[in-house]
């Protein structure tokens, strides 16, 4: 019985944050400070992140997900509206639109690049759409110049869940930094990571003053604010807001990664250069496709099995894992989930089943180090053919 190769260093995840020393000063400062709650952390952390992506502010919360409701609710968006959503995509996209009491209306996504597709967006506006949500897919940049038209001939709302997309640019310019909010997470999987947070990004003061607001019960001044002052500051409530703040730990975390962001982005492109070059010659492989205007984080590194059922690609997936090797499904189609079955949708959505089907994410993060690499793409390269061939 042959046996099953296994790699040089033990198992290979799929992702893995990368901490050193930096983050543990950071933390450590924090915690003797005995500020730990939402406080100066949290503010620098807001100030650094609003100067990288070249907004005017940045708004800290609890998650990614917090930030897209948060979002959408500051926009008013609630009972009787309809949101367009790529159906592709993480289900807590639709999941924010639901929590608001809106409707997320399920569209296509682009057959190669797997990001909404504006056509489709134009065909699913009614006159109850209220914003058509944005997802800039594996940290690869939508074409919002298309989705900016469409939503102004409509009057509506454009945001962008942009979970996936820390360091990416779209025209030479950062996402978060296109003049509409954007929604960050910082989830282990992310390109930076505070464990759990998120971050809204946008250009309108009014309307940061709101999330700062909301996030917090509802106050008029923060803890922070109170506590700079001699005098007795009172705050009202003048809405009732949520508990997503964040805690300064978490931005001790953030404040230690944005430094190493252009390191951590020039390590993933170099694994996706690598991957590119060695899965272009296999038959029956599409590398991932990047539109002219776009410069992707590669958050993820997705290949598609191109025509192969499901069952084949999950052949794939499993022998990969014998072989010491972490690698998933793409990215979810939110419309098959029972809790989505009834909800509406454009079309049959064909490209979003296809890629959901046929995908797989390989491992990319800062520490996979050339001997797990090449590894990868030798196992990669061996596994696929064989499974292809049974097909």
């Amino acid at each position: 019985m042959q046996e099953v190769p296994k790699p040089p260093a033990g198992w290979i995840p799929l992702a893995k944050p990368f901490f050193d020393e930096t983050e543990e000063r950071e933390v450590l400062a924090t915690l003797r400070s005995g500020w730990v709650a939402q406080g100066p952390r949290v503010a620098d952390f807001e100030a650094a992140i609003a100067e990288y992506v070249g907004a005017r502010e940045a708004v800290a919360v609890s998650s990614g997900t917090a930030a897209l409701f948060l979002l959408l609710h500051s926009l008013g968006i609630g009972p009787g509206d309809e949101v367009v959503v790529p159906s592709l995509s993480f289900i807590a996209s639709a999941n924010a639109v639901v929590h608001c009491g809106a409707t997320p209306v399920f569209v296509d996504v682009d057959s190669r690049s797997y990001n909404i597709d504006p056509e489709q967006v134009a065909r699913a506006l009614t006159s109850r759409t209220r914003a058509v949500m944005v997802v800039h897919q594996l940290g690869l940049p939508a074409d919002l110049d298309a989705i900016h038209a469409i939503a102004q001939r409509q009057g509506i709302a454009v945001v962008e869940d942009a979970a996936c997309a820390l360091g990416s640019r779209y025209k030479n310019k950062p996402i978060g930094g296109q003049g509409t909010p954007a929604c960050f997470s910082f989830h282990p999987r992310k390109v930076i990571s505070t464990g759990e947070g998120g971050m809204i990004t946008t250009d309108d003061p009014q309307l940061a003053v709101r999330l700062r607001r909301l996030r917090h019960q509802g106050m008029t001044v923060s803890d922070l604010e109170r506590q700079r002052h001699a005098r007795l500051i009172v705050e009202e409530y003048p809405e009732v807001g949520y508990n997503f703040r964040l805690s300064d730990l978490h931005a001790s975390l953030g404040l230690a990664q944005l430094p190493k962001l252009a390191e951590f982005l020039r390590r993933r492109r170099s694994i996706a250069v690598a991957y590119d070059e060695a899965f272009s010659q296999l038959s029956g492989i599409e590398t991932p496709f990047v539109p002219d205007f776009a410069t992707p984080n590669y958050q993820s590194y997705a290949v598609r099995l191109v025509g192969v059922e499901r069952s084949g690609r999950d052949q794939v997936i499993n022998a990969l894992g014998e072989r010491g090797i972490a690698v998933r499904p793409g990215v979810m189609a939110a419309h098959r989930e029972s809790c989505y079955a009834t909800a509406r949708r454009v079309g049959e959505l064909p490209n979003t089943e296809a890629a959901t089907d046929q995908t797989a994410v390989l491992p990319v993060f800062p520490g996979l180090d050339d001997d797990e690499l090449r590894y990868v793409i030798e196992q990669f390269s061996d596994v696929v053919p064989r499974v292809l061939a049974q097909q």
